[in-house]
């Protein structure tokens, strides 16, 4: 079962992706991907694609989503699989977790002006598939392109991280709410890339122990954010809070990622993974 080359955590242009929902699952089809999720930021819109090349394509595919979250004073995201994408909660409190990327673009591109970058609220939706959802890997790819910066990740150091420029302060969805919704919905709820939060061990342990209470299901424990240390270290609260565990790329796009759809490392073997709940 944790041979089965999963990748349940991607994006598409229906949020911060590159690539056209059916491209990411043709993609993903053409890498030897078994299982499949689409996992757009707080946004569902590209799953009916998806599903449908994936059944064109004889893949398994499960729906998914990545909720946007503050906890303490950090952005967390958390990862929903094989819910129901039709469930009213769960489309209602995405639309309001949605419905603050408008005000957070307008501030991103205020604070870049200040410093002389015009025209980058006009260049990130160029960028945006979905022009309801832009997010800071669209003002990203808008300063690559205008010779800001060489690259996306570049980009997010310098001028779009905590403390940086462009970096402008938001209040997503709560814990439980994101839990609530996925939950509600039928699905299972992961906390996406934990190695990415600037959490202290104390901090990351009373996360988990939080998460857990709320009726948390996995982490990721291996996903292109991970080295092989934190893929150890993961493994480890997995197993010390009774946590199945995930397998993900976080893929974006070809120039975007630091792994390719299907490429993240094997979970190590005596972890339930979560897909075992899914199949």
């Amino acid at each position: 079962m944790n041979a089965l080359n999963a990748d349940l955590h991607c994006h598409s242009t229906a949020s911060d992706g590159t690539l056209a929902p059916a491209a990411v699952v043709r993609r993903a089809h053409a890498n030897g991907v078994d299982l499949l999720a689409l996992t757009d930021h707080d946004e569902l819109l590209g799953l009916p694609e998806a599903m449908t090349t994936a059944a064109e394509l004889g893949l398994r595919f499960v729906p998914g989503v990545e909720v946007s979250v503050s906890w303490l004073d950090q952005t967390l995201h958390i990862v929903g699989l094989g819910f129901d994408p039709s469930n009213g909660a769960l489309i209602e409190g995405l639309g309001k977790v949605r419905g603050g990327r408008d005000g957070r673009a307008v501030l991103i591109a205020a604070e870049l002006d200040r410093i002389g970058i015009r025209g980058s609220l006009e260049g990130a939706l160029s960028y945006a598939g979905n022009p309801a959802l832009v997010s800071r890997a669209h003002f990203a790819r808008y300063l690559v392109e205008i010779g800001i910066s060489k690259n996306v990740h570049d980009v997010f150091l310098h001028y779009l991280a905590r403390g940086k420029p462009g970096y402008v302060e938001h209040v997503w969805a709560t814990l439980e709410d994101a839990l609530g919704w996925i939950k509600g919905a039928g699905g299972l709820a992961v906390i996406a890339h934990p190695g990415r939060y600037r959490l202290s061990h104390a901090e990351m342990d009373i996360l988990f122990d939080k998460f857990r209470d709320l009726g948390g299901d996995a982490v990721e424990v291996s996903c292109g954010a991970h080295d092989g240390g934190q893929v150890l270290a993961f493994a480890r609260l997995a197993r010390k809070f009774g946590l199945m565990a995930s397998r993900a790329s976080d893929f974006h796009g070809p120039e975007d990622s630091p792994i390719d759809l299907g490429r993240a490392p094997p979970l190590p073997q005596d972890l339930t993974p979560v897909w075992s709940q899914l199949i």
